[in-house]
């Protein structure tokens, strides 16, 4: 049987507006292709060997959020990178997303320290939010895709060396028109919504990549996704439409 492992960090405390979402497509649409999908909650304090997880994934949450879980995720940072090194997918989102950078400021100028996984950092100047939906122009296996989600964030990402994709509507990282890292291992990005199930090819991308690790040729049978494919459809229409 197919089978990948999907590690998902701080789960009680790292879902802001619905993150959890995107582990119910990952399990579904591993489901519906007869791939076993294991889901494994890592909590603070909770010991966890990354060697055995394809997918980690991390949710958004406020300041108080990521500064509670801090500590127990730059102890990780050894194992997180070995496993990374070696393969493994990475899944960041907003909160997530900023700790595996150099570093968060917040709008009084203190300093989290991210893991400097990555050399984008970010920093608040307590004046303005990106509140909304964004729409974003991305390439994802060579093929030009648009992504809708939506995004609440008061940091600002610069230096990021191999942005996700284009703003077409919405904010994203900063003022310079681009949103969220993506390298084609790590995908760290600002929209919540969820993610995942109005951009299943997103899913899809990470569930094949995983199986990959394991000598699997990664080929998925086709789902009928109509009705993500309209929902995203919509939401695109309706942002491009306001812009």
């Amino acid at each position: 049987m197919r089978e990948l492992t999907i590690a998902w960090m701080y789960h009680d405390i790292m879902d802001l507006y619905g993150d959890k979402g995107n582990i119910i497509v990952f399990k579904k649409r591993c489901e519906d292709r007869g791939i076993k999908c294991n889901v494994v909650n890592v909590g603070i304090d909770e010991p966890y060997d990354f060697k055995n997880c394809d997918i980690l994934f991390i949710g958004g949450g406020a300041d108080k959020e990521q500064g509670v879980m801090y500590d127990d995720l730059a102890g990780r940072k050894e194992s997180i990178v070995a496993a990374m090194n070696d393969g493994m997918l990475v899944l960041l989102i907003c909160g997530g997303y900023q700790l595996f950078g150099k570093y968060y400021e917040d709008a009084d100028g203190n300093k989290l320290e991210g893991l400097g996984i990555f050399d984008y950092y970010t920093v608040s100047d307590g004046k303005t939010r990106s509140i909304g939906n964004l729409v974003v122009e991305a390439t994802l296996n060579g093929e030009t895709i648009k992504v809708v989600g939506f995004e609440n964030h008061g940091g600002k990402t610069y230096n990021v060396s191999k942005p996700f994709g284009k703003v077409l509507y919405g904010n994203g990282n900063e003022a310079n028109g681009y949103e969220g890292y993506f390298d084609g291992r790590t995908l760290g990005t600002y929209m919540h919504g969820p993610l995942l199930p109005k951009n299943v090819l997103i899913a899809d991308y990470f569930i094949s990549e995983a199986l990959k690790r394991h000598g699997d040729d990664g080929v998925l049978s086709q789902l009928n996704d109509e009705l993500s494919i309209k929902a995203r459809d919509y939401m695109i229409a309706k942002c491009l439409k306001n812009k």
